[in-house]
């Protein structure tokens, strides 16, 4: 094929990232966009050059015989049959996350997606970059006990983060992507146990027109792997200037640490050394061009975040949201 016939579902923000990207690969042509707001599909669809303009979905894969992937980015809790039509369709796809906060949904969707073999992919960008390739590859002779992570800043100005109901709270919404860095780096989790915190927000402290805010301020989950290393992953959105605070992963072994400041640097400390190296590549092209390239070739294995494999990610992000809830360690 000379081209990939793509669609666009959904046309906020996050989407306007990844079309930024998508649109400077000379073999890609976005043929259709869709959104239930009709100012932002309008306004991607002449930014983009498609065709059509589609106020849902379900009208996009009606009337689009040719798509060869589309590119899902919706609220958490939008994902109303958009995997299962594309799955249904034959359709490979790449999905923002989180994917959904429906669990039962998400296991549906990644057996499906195995029975079928389809090609897809879920944002987790941070698996491309280059320090990430460097920090697999300095672990490799480490022995590693203790790990401790953060994102920490304010509250994204989306309808969505207001209810812990419509984001999953920080931990899913936002955080998961550490969570899914520390299963890239140390494999599969034994158990998890998270607690949170409120009160120091309020509805005040946001526009009128967004819902009442009821989410966790703040967070704190253990996460012990059956490598035997223990992980601490806070998340905070309490903060109103967090441009001070520097985020990402310190991993401490026995003879050197590494220290990741997100999509950023990967420090690497010695005895006598310390050597710090600087992100060079745009992940966010790069998990685009990736499954793209996945989809042209037939070749799946390239994609580094499938559907089956971040649907874990989402497990374990799901088992610290029930512990903080329960007050108890869940086994996974």
């Amino acid at each position: 094929m000379d081209k990939l016939n793509i669609g666009i579902i959904g046309c906020g923000g996050i989407m306007n990232h990844h079309v930024s990207g998508i649109l400077t690969f000379p073999d890609i042509n976005i043929c259709a966009v869709a959104d239930k707001v009709k100012e932002r599909s309008d306004a991607m669809a002449k930014r983009t050059g498609a065709k059509n303009s589609y106020a849902s979905h379900a009208e996009l894969f009606e009337a689009e015989k040719s798509l060869d992937a589309v590119f899902i980015a919706v609220e958490p809790t939008a994902h109303t049959n958009i995997e299962e039509t594309a799955i249904e369709k034959g359709v490979p796809f790449f999905v923002e996350k989180p994917m959904t906060l429906d669990m039962e949904q998400a296991k549906k969707i990644s057996d499906l997606v195995e029975q079928k073999g389809l090609i897809t992919a879920v944002g987790f960008q941070d698996r491309y970059l280059d320090v990430i390739d460097l920090a697999k590859e300095e672990l490799k002779d480490m022995q590693v006990g203790i790990v401790y992570s953060s994102w920490i800043g304010g509250v994204p100005q989306v309808w969505w983060w207001m209810k812990k109901s419509t984001c999953g709270g920080q931990l899913i919404e936002q955080n998961i992507h550490h969570v899914d860095m520390l299963r890239n780096l140390f494999g599969e989790a034994e158990s998890v146990y998270a607690v949170c915190g409120r009160g120091i927000l309020n509805a005040g402290h946001f526009p009128s027109e967004l819902p009442p805010y009821d989410t966790d301020d703040y967070s704190t989950a253990v996460i012990k792997f059956k490598s035997g290393v223990i992980a601490n992953v806070m998340s905070a959105c309490y903060v109103k200037d967090g441009s001070a605070i520097r985020n990402g992963m310190t991993i401490i072994g026995r003879d050197k640490s590494l220290e990741y400041e997100i999509r950023n640097s990967l420090t690497i400390y010695k005895k006598n050394t310390t050597k710090k190296i600087t992100n060079t590549n745009k992940q966010l092209e790069d998990i685009d061009r990736t499954f793209l390239n996945a989809v042209k070739t037939g070749d799946k294995t390239i994609v580094r975040s499938p559907y089956p494999d971040a649907y874990k990610t989402l497990i374990l992000a799901d088992a610290a949201n029930r512990s903080m809830e329960t007050g108890n360690a869940i086994k996974l």
